[in-house]
């Protein structure tokens, strides 16, 4: 039983000893706050022209496992980055869309509707536009525009032309 004990106290003593030692940072490795002050200093001495921020913390501030590391993470984004760069597109992006869907024949309202004058102001352009959107749809004028859209729709666009911004 004694054995035991002095075995646990042992191992306790031994945890004790070297695991604040593990997780003490090495000498060689400069906190952030150290570097960029580092960083500042080769700048306006000219030392660090050319020399992007991250470039000179990875070269001057971190040890050599921790660049190793930090090169393990980039080379691996830079492969998936390619990756998906490889790849063709196959449907067109919404801001693409966007920019080519009103075409010349979609018409928006010049003024609030009559009959939506009663309206609050933003009621009365939604209703406005809305009916407008429909007679457009109808006609088949939209172009490929929608009604709401993320990036740019038929609302967005007849709403800034009934306040004035269009």
């Amino acid at each position: 039983m004694f054995e035991r004990r002095s075995s646990r106290l042992f191992a306790t003593l031994i945890t004790a000893i070297f695991l604040p030692l593990a997780l003490i940072p090495s000498a060689n490795a400069l906190s952030m706050k150290e570097c960029s002050v580092k960083y500042k200093a080769a700048q306006s001495a000219g030392e660090a022209e050319g020399v992007s921020w991250s470039e000179f913390r990875k070269a001057q501030c971190t040890t050599p496992a921790e660049a190793a590391d930090e090169s393990a993470n980039s080379a691996s984004t830079e492969a998936k980055a390619k990756t998906t760069e490889d790849k063709p597109e196959t449907t067109p992006k919404k801001a693409e869309m966007v920019a080519r869907s009103p075409s010349g024949k979609t018409t928006f309202p010049s003024s609030i509707a009559e009959k939506f004058a009663a309206e609050k102001p933003a009621k009365a352009r939604m209703h406005t536009c809305l009916e407008q959107y429909h007679a457009n749809k109808k006609g088949g004028t939209l172009g490929g525009t929608r009604w709401i859209e993320k990036g740019g729709d038929y609302y967005k666009l007849c709403n800034a032309k009934l306040k004035g911004g269009g």
